[in-house]
């Protein structure tokens, strides 16, 4: 399964953006997902993740309450709507296929997509 993320940019603090995540060659119906972010000179860290089973989904803690997981089995794609966002939460955002969707680690994740930047200006 190919990933495909779309929609950065760059925007304000305060903005609002929404990332999408497309898969081709296969079906991420069955799939755990999950949204990683990382800032220059730091390590990938998660962001949300979604089960598969039941769409519930999981948050880290700095982005709770701002930041959406959704996923769309027809469209065989996931997006994450950030909402006030912070200029901390500038980075490249990667979607992931990920073995378990409750805070994983990068090493939980199956498969990449080659990532969209996210820059928020003060």
């Amino acid at each position: 399964v190919q990933l495909v993320e779309s929609g950065g940019g760059l925007v304000q603090a305060g903005d609002s953006v929404r990332l999408s995540c497309a898969a081709s060659g296969g079906t991420i119906r069955n799939a755990h997902m999950a949204w990683f972010r990382q800032a220059p000179g730091k390590e990938r860290e998660f962001v949300a993740g979604v089960s598969w089973l039941t769409s519930s989904s999981s948050y880290a803690d700095f982005v709770k309450g701002r930041f959406t997981m959704a996923r769309d089995n027809a469209k065989n794609s996931v997006t994450l709507l950030m909402n006030s966002l912070k200029t901390e939460d500038t980075g490249a955002y990667y979607c992931a296929t990920v073995t378990v969707w409750k805070s994983p680690d990068i090493r939980a994740a199956t498969g990449w997509g080659q990532g969209t930047q996210v820059t928020v200006s003060s």
